[in-house]
């Protein structure tokens, strides 16, 4: 029985005292069962009494006694007991618990899936650096957070589309072409251009596609260097999100909604709102209606479009699409955006508590032998996605960066997490599903199959301890859906982790030597079977590999 399945018997227990006449409330639509701290309490806890005692007009306790007749007489609970002022402490038998190693096996790829989200369409932008430079650190951190939740929501039944916004429009555009351009004719890059030598690099490609370009005369070059050099720029940006495992479903680009006109009608719509006005000649959207500290200008007295009304045009292009929610997930130095973001969906007659939401991430240091890693081999003044990638690898940078809350800054210490000991976490985890694994194959080699799970066999305290967090992974995975919150997955991957190499520890699997095959050893291949499910499943929410060796 798993944890999801138990509330709908705690509920079911609600709903017949209610039909019965023992209680006169509504019936929740759902309730809390959780894992007691200590174990002497029972397998589950739940505190749906205390929840239902206001309305019920009843002491809690007293609501506590009638459920735990009915709850008891569900088939694979042994017992029900009240505690405190009115908790629920709920024991299954043995064999109820071990059965849940059959559930999670037979499940396979889906254990952990749910439907809280079926039906929400779900965009879903993240990373979106500037194209003129490759991708730092901090957007290594929302490369893997935000590709991790992409599949969180979609193993939650959402409907996903995962976006990069390729600001390919503007200043910093022409900045970086002029840059190029210096460094294809020797000159000095100019004072506020972009420096590294990726610089150099992307203009010897440039100049190896476009050989006649520095014969051109000054104006046409810079035209040349800004459209090729964008295009090469981008390309590798696309290339380090492929070899990262982050996907995009869509690469949108800045210049089609100028092109298209979008952001001209998207002002009109806003002005059709009643929220856009001319003043000093310039145009203005009045955000400051839905709490914005000032209102912003979309047009400039000099006719330029700002940043800002590519943002709104953006959004409403998102929202035409169909999307539902549209999520956003911006570094720490954007904090500032979160405001004006939700006020174009105020402006635009949507709910800025639900049609947008704006996840904010902190700073991300990198140490070697107790040093801070500051520098780029090619770009410089930065660590590149390319650096992360060749110092840890794939697995433990995703793992690493999606391990803790995007709210905190994070140091990522390369010695660790290239180490293959337990202070490693990516390693500890990963080892799990690999000794799992190796259980498989010993077994192959001795001509030893599965066979017949018989549940009860699943007794020890480590067996239980074990099947109690396997049976926690899809809530994990909703709660993580829910908050937004990848970091949920890896911890808890962690605790199972802890878990089976304690269970692998006191526990002998595989019979020693020539001693005989018993139904106890079919039980605990299975057990270790859905301890391997869980963890490649938890793992591939995290795109990361789930190795069968190590």
């Amino acid at each position: 029985m798993t944890p999801a399945e138990l509330s709908q018997s705690v509920l079911s227990a609600v709903r017949a005292a209610v039909e019965a006449g023992e209680l006169a409330v509504a019936v929740p639509e759902s309730t809390t069962v959780e894992r007691p701290k200590n174990r002497d309490h029972g397998d589950y806890a739940t505190n749906i009494a205390l929840q239902l005692a206001k309305p019920a007009k009843r002491p809690p306790r007293e609501i506590a006694e009638l459920l735990a007749v009915r709850i008891a007489k569900t088939p694979g609970i042994a017992k029900v007991d009240v505690a405190g002022p009115g908790f629920l402490n709920i024991t299954f038998d043995t064999a109820t618990q071990g059965e849940l190693a059959r559930t999670i096996v037979e499940a396979g790829a889906a254990y952990g899936t749910n439907n809280a989200f079926d039906g929400l369409k779900i965009n879903l932008e993240f990373v979106s650096a500037n194209p003129t430079g490759p991708i730092h650190i901090g957007g290594v951190r929302w490369a893997a957070v935000g590709d991790s939740l992409g599949r969180i929501l979609r193993a939650s039944g959402a409907d996903v589309t995962t976006e990069y916004y390729i600001n390919d429009a503007g200043v910093q555009i022409d900045k970086f072409g002029k840059s190029l351009m210096a460094a294809a004719n020797e000159r000095p890059v100019p004072e506020d251009g972009y420096v590294g030598a990726y610089i150099n690099d992307i203009a010897a490609d440039i100049l190896a596609e476009r050989p006649d370009v520095l014969s051109l005369d000054e104006a046409e070059q810079e035209k040349v260097f800004r459209a090729t050099g964008l295009k090469l720029m981008v390309a590798e940006i696309q290339r380090s999100m492929e070899n990262f495992g982050a996907h995009f479903d869509v690469w949108f680009s800045e210049t089609t909604l100028h092109a298209s006109g979008a952001v001209e009608k998207a002002i009109e719509r806003l002005r059709e709102q009643g929220h856009v006005y001319d003043d000093g000649g310039a145009i203005w959207l009045r955000t400051t209606d839905y709490g914005d500290d000032k209102d912003r200008v979309l047009i400039k007295s000099d006719g330029e479009k700002t940043y800002f009304a590519s943002d709104a045009a953006y959004y409403l292009n998102k929202r035409d699409r169909g999307n539902e929610v549209c999520v956003y997930m911006l570094g720490a130095d954007h904090h500032g955006y979160v405001g004006r973001l939700k006020a174009i969906v105020a402006c635009a007659g949507d709910d800025p508590e639900h049609n947008i939401e704006v996840i904010v991430g902190q700073f991300v240091k990198m140490m070697r032998a107790g040093e801070e890693v500051r520098m780029s081999k090619r770009a410089g003044n930065i660590i590149t996605i390319d650096d992360v990638v060749e110092w840890i690898g794939v697995d433990a940078a995703r793992y690493s960066l999606a391990r803790s809350s995007t709210d905190s800054t994070i140091t990522l210490d390369i010695d660790i997490l290239t180490s293959h000991k337990n202070e490693n976490p990516v390693y500890y985890v990963q080892y799990v599903h690999a000794r799992a694994s190796s259980v498989d194959v010993k077994a192959a080699a001795r001509g030893i199959v599965k066979g017949e799970l018989k549940p009860e066999l699943l007794s020890t305290e480590w067996e239980s301890d074990l099947l109690g967090a396997l049976g926690e992974f899809p809530r994990v995975v909703a709660k993580a859906a829910e908050l937004r919150e990848p970091h949920h997955i890896a911890r808890y991957l962690e605790q199972v982790a802890g878990r089976y190499h304690r269970f692998y520890d006191h526990c002998q699997i595989l019979p020693k030597g020539d001693a005989e095959v018993t139904d106890l050893t079919h039980a605990r291949m299975w057990l270790a079977d859905a301890t391997k499910t869980v963890v490649a499943n938890g793992l591939g929410l995290l795109g990361v590999s789930a190795p069968e060796r190590m």
